[in-house]
């Protein structure tokens, strides 16, 4: 496969896409600036620019879930970015058996205080960077469910019974979360939001992506009860949540990050490459991939067309779209041309994911346009990241173009494409995956290729440890095949 670093002309990319038979739109570069510079408003607000900033998992806080130095740092270099819009800073757990790991940020006694420093910090650098309008900033409420480790140990709480993950995350005995239980976490998250609200932020995300809790909620096609079975029921958490924060949280705007389609769980091959578990022969049709047509590896959009339709009616105007899970198909939401320690090589060129993500948010963004559509998972596209962006913006594709672990390595991206100034090559983040292969090893996650404060510490070499070890598990699986 070609690096896309090595795309360097125009001539040359259009050449590899064609290629690759991939459509992707670029904007020639009069157009980049103009268009990701232009005006939008959202929620009475005034955006002054088409950037957002999309939410991470940090491994970094205390293990009573508050923020450390090296959260305040990463906040602080969100504001520094100058984008306009701040999608849910951080993936915050509602209560700590939600957490993903041991150190994510998580909802308590001190979360009013810790959240609004945060969010003051993110607010200063951002006045310094820039003479804009203040940014729109938003939190984002999570519980992990079946990926739920908040002692380290995985400890899943699920929604259904699941033929392909329960055993991959030991979930063959865990415990599955009745409606009177779910009712208690609908409390939990609209009492996260009131604690969000009394923060300063603007709006909350409700996250229904990456195989967490609520995600998993919208697949539950054979559970009974309030919360299973028809489309209706499946978003009957999100109508409950919804409901009470605008009881108890009035004023605080709702936004819902959606994984907006779904394949079946992916495993290395003897050469490495990801290809579909094959467990999943026994298991067709594939009822479990929400936005899946049943096959476990395509894609059908017709419920996803009525959540969000849904979404217009219960006056919900923000939409985050991405895809999949990081936990069992990382290939369609955060292309790599290097895979994470635990991760595959990827099944085809990630440009072809790139563009099949793109387009499905442009069929959303056209379908309904009374929702503000941000765009993500367009990190793999490196230094054209700001020109297929652009072009999104420009067509009505998306009106916002997101970036999430880019901002590790280079958060003034953004700021330098609207000053038009050269990006920064050396700060581009090239998909090494060490922000994902750390945390899967237990360590805090960062930019250790490219940010010179990651880079100085000494838990770089246990991440090049467990990229080697892996590389070398990966080699011994191709010698054996």
């Amino acid at each position: 496969m070609q690096q896309v670093k090595r795309l360097r002309t125009r001539e040359q990319l259009a050449a590899h896409l064609d290629a690759l038979g991939v459509s992707l739109a670029v904007a020639p570069a009069d157009v980049v600036r103009a268009a990701l510079s232009q005006p939008f408003e959202v929620g009475g607000r005034s955006l002054a620019n088409r950037f957002a900033v999309l939410p991470m998992e940090g491994w970094d806080g205390t293990r009573d879930g508050r923020p450390t130095d090296l959260v305040r740092r990463r906040w602080a270099r969100f504001g520094s970015s100058g984008a306009a819009l701040v999608w849910g800073g951080e993936a915050v757990a509602v209560r700590p058996d939600g957490r993903a790991n041991p150190c994510q940020l998580s909802i308590g006694a001190h979360s009013v205080a810790d959240l609004g420093a945060l969010r003051a910090d993110l607010a200063r650098e951002h006045d310094r960077a820039t003479d804009g309008a203040a940014p729109v900033v938003g939190l984002q409420l999570t519980h992990s469910g079946r990926w739920s480790r908040p002692d380290g140990d995985a400890a899943p709480l699920v929604a259904y019974r699941h033929p392909l993950l329960d055993g991959r995350v030991g979930a063959t005995d865990a415990h599955v979360l009745t409606d009177a239980q779910l009712d208690d976490l609908v409390g939990d998250f609209v009492r996260a939001a009131v604690v969000a609200h009394d923060a300063g932020f603007d709006f909350v995300d409700v996250k229904h992506c990456h195989g967490y809790l609520l995600h998993e909620l919208l697949t539950a096609v054979d559970r009974g009860g309030a919360y299973g079975g028809s489309l209706a029921n499946r978003m009957h958490f999100l109508d409950e949540v919804v409901a009470g924060v605008r009881r108890d949280a009035p004023g605080l705007r709702v936004g819902v990050r959606l994984s907006v389609f779904d394949l079946a769980p992916h495993v290395a091959a003897t050469d490495g490459i990801g290809v579909p578990a094959a467990e999943l022969a026994a298991a067709l049709p594939y009822r479990h991939a929400f936005g899946g047509d049943g096959t476990g590896t395509g894609v059908d959009l017709a419920e996803v067309h009525a959540l969000c339709r849904h979404l217009v009616a219960s006056g919900i105007e923000l939409l985050c779209v991405t895809a999949g899970s990081p936990y069992y198909c990382p290939h369609v939401q955060r292309p790599a041309f290097f895979p994470p320690s635990d991760g595959y090589l990827a099944p085809r060129d990630p440009l072809h994911e790139v563009a099949r993500l793109m387009a499905t948010t442009a069929e959303l963004a056209h379908a309904h346009p009374h929702l503000t559509v941000v765009a993500s998972g367009l990190g793999y596209l490196q230094e054209w990241l700001p020109a297929v962006g652009a072009a999104m913006v420009r067509d009505g594709d998306a009106a916002l173009i997101g970036i999430g672990r880019g901002m590790l390595s280079y958060p003034e991206l953004p700021i330098d494409v609207l000053a038009g100034r050269d990006l920064a090559r050396e700060r581009v983040c090239r998909t090494f995956s060490d922000c994902t292969t750390a945390p899967r090893n237990g360590l805090v996650s960062g930019c250790y290729p490219l940010d010179p404060f990651y880079k100085a510490m000494p838990e770089r070499r246990a991440v090049a440890a467990a990229k080697r070890a892996a590389e070398s598990a990966r080699g011994a699986r191709r010698s054996s095949a």
